[in-house]
């Protein structure tokens, strides 16, 4: 038996629990940790448990200090666009606060994005976002919330690679928590809300007229009512 998958699942289970220690504050910022410690914690080697605090380090969640130990560090020093670090703090954080930063991220940079779509994308591209949109409305009906998660990810993945902007391009992962922690944590209905995709289909068909104007109106229009669903503002939507 090949032993790597093993250790590679070790390792992303002790990263994951460790991880989440640090978002949920059961590991405050100050707190020393050691490998003999996190080892005998997780019974894993010590290996392993190395590999997960130099993955942690790189995110800025902790700080080996020789003969100190390894010392858990405040939020304000962490990689908060890692996709690990979001998807833990949706999972065992401030969920609200951190679905509301969130948004207020996605403000600010998608509506941009989705006005450069308009002026950038390709037909290739315009085909994609509009059958992710078809989708949608299939597995909106039919209730297969998994489907219309993988759906909605095509779109958004497909508008902002449509921008032309790399950097917008590499915030894909941040959007992509979001969605997935909205499904998964239950904050979306069994029936996702017709406006919302209607909203979807107004940015693709935006995007397609090179209606710059009407792409950044709508994709604005679909991240308030995402952002008022989360709140309870209004009946949970599509993101």
């Amino acid at each position: 038996m090949n032993p790597e998958p093993i250790v590679g699942e070790l390792h992303g289970n002790v990263l994951a629990a460790l991880g989440q220690d640090i978002v949920s504050g059961r590991y405050q910022p100050g707190q020393v940790l050691t490998l003999d410690s996190v080892s005998a914690t997780h019974g894993v080697s010590r290996s392993v448990a190395r590999e997960a605090i130099r993955v942690l380090e790189s995110m800025g969640m902790v700080a080996p200090r020789r003969r100190v130990g390894i010392t858990i560090q405040p939020a304000r020093n962490w990689n908060v666009f890692d996709p690990r670090v979001i998807r833990w703090r949706l999972d065992v954080g401030d969920r609200a606060a951190q679905l509301l930063s969130l948004s207020e991220l996605r403000r600010g940079f998608e509506p941009a994005a989705a006005a450069l779509a308009a002026r950038r994308a390709d037909p290739h591209q315009c085909r994609i976002m509009a059958a992710a949109v078809s989708d949608m409305v299939v597995h909106g009906r039919s209730g297969d919330l998994d489907a219309y998660l993988l759906a909605d990810k095509v779109f958004h993945r497909a508008l902002l690679e449509a921008s032309g902007n790399e950097m917008f391009r590499a915030l894909y992962d941040v959007v992509a928590e979001v969605l997935a922690g909205r499904t998964h944590h239950g904050m979306m209905p069994s029936t996702p809300n017709p406006a919302a995709i209607a909203l979807h289909d107004e940015v693709a068909r935006a995007v397609r007229l090179r209606d710059e104007d009407a792409a950044e109106r709508a994709m604005r229009a679909i991240i308030d009512e995402s952002a008022a669903a989360v709140s309870g503002d209004s009946p949970a939507t599509a993101g």
